[in-house]
């Protein structure tokens, strides 16, 4: 039997769970890439930009709440959507014990529907113009950005992130910004063409040039089986 005397009790505190999400973009008419920010309707920080996210429900697992929210703010189902890391302060949100657990997607920005973002008072941010972000979020999209620096380098990504068809200029500029700096243009080109991962098209974008660049787009196959078995390719 158990000595009370000499026991020590520890006083059950309650311990929400939440789920925030990382939403990558990339923006082919501008170049850029960005993430989906919203403004929050409710204290603790209303008013304040903030990362899109839910407390987990009792019948959601972590990953369900995230791709519940996901959908709810851009409408797109069955998108790229991978665990971040687990943010656990005790003193990371001032009215609750709140631990976070953080994803980050990549999505196609020309299929998200607009009305849902504006509905959610929702708005995309440049990656190296991020505004003021509330308790640790600033940090979830710096470690975001790391892990998508890393995939980049051992597996394709671009699928997630680019139009059905897209020209080598915008492949490489969506490198430059995932990387946050200059790359060499030829041999990214050389490096990415040895791969077999895109296939040239007959058609052309002439919107920056009257010569204009031919079109690509990926191989499936080929996208799959790096996708499964990953390279190593160091693109800066």
């Amino acid at each position: 039997m158990t000595d009370e005397s000499t026991s020590s009790y520890i006083v059950a505190q309650p311990i929400l769970v939440a789920v925030d999400n990382v939403i990558f973009g990339f923006d082919a008419e501008t170049e850029r890439l960005k993430v989906l920010l919203f403004k929050r309707k409710i204290e603790p920080f209303a008013g304040q930009w903030s990362l899109v996210g839910s407390f987990v429900q009792p019948n959601e697992s972590a990953v369900v709440a995230a791709s519940r929210i996901l959908t709810e703010f851009t409408g797109l189902e069955s998108v790229f959507l991978e665990q971040l890391h687990c943010y656990s302060g005790v003193d990371r949100d001032p009215e609750d014990r709140v631990i976070s657990i953080a994803y980050y997607s990549l999505i196609q920005l020309q299929k998200y529907r607009e009305e849902l973002v504006e509905k959610h008072q929702a708005a995309w941010f440049e990656i190296n113009n991020v505004p003021d972000l509330v308790i640790d979020h600033r940090q979830m999209v710096s470690d975001a950005l790391i892990k998508l620096q890393d995939n980049a380098r051992r597996r394709p990504i671009g699928f997630n992130l680019l139009p059905p068809k897209f020209t080598l200029p915008q492949l490489f500029k969506l490198y430059q910004e995932i990387y946050q700096q200059e790359i060499d243009d030829r041999n990214f080109r050389k490096k990415i063409l040895a791969t077999g991962l895109l296939e040239k098209l007959d058609t052309k974008d002439k919107t920056t040039s009257k010569k204009g660049a031919f079109h690509y787009q990926f191989n499936k196959a080929k996208y799959q089986q790096y996708e499964t078995e990953g390279y190593d390719i160091l693109f800066h």
